[in-house]
């Protein structure tokens, strides 16, 4: 029976709430690589990955090979219940990646917000005081305690409160509009004046490069003084690598770029290749606060997602990933600043490594954001077969989330998909 693209948006109307947003009117049928083809039959470049998931292509051999053997040993036990190789083997790699020469500890979740919500648990159990403070323009999560931790209004707070208690948001550096480092550490130190003293502080939680928010990197002299304040303060510093981790800024994580040692970070998306599974990694003398039993989850490091993970990491290794980052980088900034240059609407290129977006305004006016021109790029892309989404706390940003292993012929083939987007979106404005 011929399936259409149709036919299964009635479904989905019909039997998923509207609340789940599906930002393409397609449904997938086979993906492979930097590609993904419709129930139609149509080819498409993805540069969403779902959503910063497939850092090294969807259905990556060596992951599916992998998964298939975990298949015919153990496919669940619960960590909690029996303990399993590949949930430690896979904690001692990331314990490395992340703490070096240090003493780290790596607990498993199973999805972004749920490593959030354990790491501030555990930032609490350590500081024993509440209070956690957040960015503007941070995502973090659809869970309560992520919702709240969140940085942007709509859609993610909406009419779900009341929020959870004792977080406190401040601003984040955002170059475009001339908020820099100094600006967000003074905001911050007033923060600590006026609403919530230092040592009732647990944690900061912040993203290296907000993602949801618009691809805004911190930047390292940021990082940098976040670190020596919260060092000063005795405040846990969580860094949440969830989007922005495993090679997509062109380190294993952001926040290396600046050279500093978080005490606690979180993991997720690109981490499995597709299988679902988050983590915490952390300095142990943190990481063993909570007493016995307060951490874990029913599907918490699923064996089969532990197995694609440790395949991920060996890709890393074996294929020079990072080298591969660091190439569709310079690629891709170099299309990306071209259009800038061509098109007005475009009011700046943002982003480190190939983490990078568009930001669309009007006048070249960095606080008149052009919603409708981003959605309109978003849609003329996907009718010539590019598969791209929008962020920013306007969402009025068009990021591009390739993977790393994407070939320089594909993504100039995305770019030159792009400029026509932008150029036709351009002449519609008129």
């Amino acid at each position: 029976m011929t399936q259409s693209n149709q036919a299964h948006i009635a479904a989905r109307t019909q039997h998923v709430p509207h609340g789940v947003v599906t930002a393409h009117p397609i449904f997938a049928d086979k993906a492979e690589g930097s590609f993904l083809w419709d129930v139609e039959g149509r080819r498409y470049i993805d540069f969403v990955g779902g959503i910063g998931v497939q850092n090294i292509g969807h259905n990556h051999p060596k992951v599916v090979e992998a998964v298939r053997r975990q298949l015919g040993r153990v496919t669940h036990a619960a960590f909690q219940v029996v303990g399993y190789d590949v949930y430690v083997e896979l904690a001692a790699r990331l314990n490395k990646l992340v703490g070096g020469t240090e003493h780290y500890k790596t607990l498993f979740a199973t999805t972004g917000a749920e490593a959030v919500e354990n790491a501030v648990k555990i930032a609490r159990a350590y500081r024993n005081v509440p209070g956690i403070i957040a960015f503007r323009g941070g995502f973090h999560g659809r869970t309560l305690l992520g919702s709240t931790l969140t940085g942007i209004s709509t859609p993610y707070k909406q009419n779900f409160g009341p929020l959870a208690g004792d977080v406190y948001h401040t601003p984040y550096p955002d170059e475009f509009r001339g908020f820099q480092c100094a600006d967000a550490i003074r905001a911050l130190e007033d923060l600590f004046a006026t609403q919530i003293a230092p040592d009732r502080v647990a944690a900061i939680i912040l993203e290296p490069v907000q993602g949801d928010g618009g691809f805004l990197p911190a930047g390292n002299e940021f990082l940098q003084a976040l670190r020596a304040l919260t060092r000063k303060h005795g405040i846990v510093l969580i860094l949440d690598e969830i989007q922005a981790g495993f090679g997509r800024t062109g380190k294993m994580f952001g926040f290396q770029h600046a050279g500093i040692q978080p005490d606690l970070v979180t993991v997720a998306k690109s981490l499995a290749g597709g299988m679902p599974l988050s983590g915490v990694v952390g300095r142990a003398e943190i990481m063993d606060a909570p007493a016995p039993g307060g951490l874990g989850g029913t599907y918490a490091g699923n064996p089969l997602a532990c197995a694609a993970a440790l395949a991920v990491l060996d890709l890393f290794e074996e294929e020079r990933l990072l080298a591969s980052a660091h190439a569709l980088a310079e690629t891709l900034r170099a299309g990306l600043d071209r259009l800038a240059r061509e098109f007005p609407a475009i009011g700046t290129v943002r982003g480190v490594g190939a983490m990078l977006a568009l930001e669309f305004v009007k006048d070249s006016d960095p606080f008149q954001p052009d919603a409708a021109f981003a959605q309109a790029v978003i849609d003329r892309c996907r009718e010539r077969g590019l598969l791209v989404i929008k962020c920013g706390v306007h969402r009025n940003n068009v990021r591009l989330l390739a993977p790393l292993n994407t070939s320089a012929y594909t993504a100039q083939e995305a770019l030159e998909i792009l400029r026509a987007a932008i150029a036709q979106t351009s002449d519609e404005a008129r």
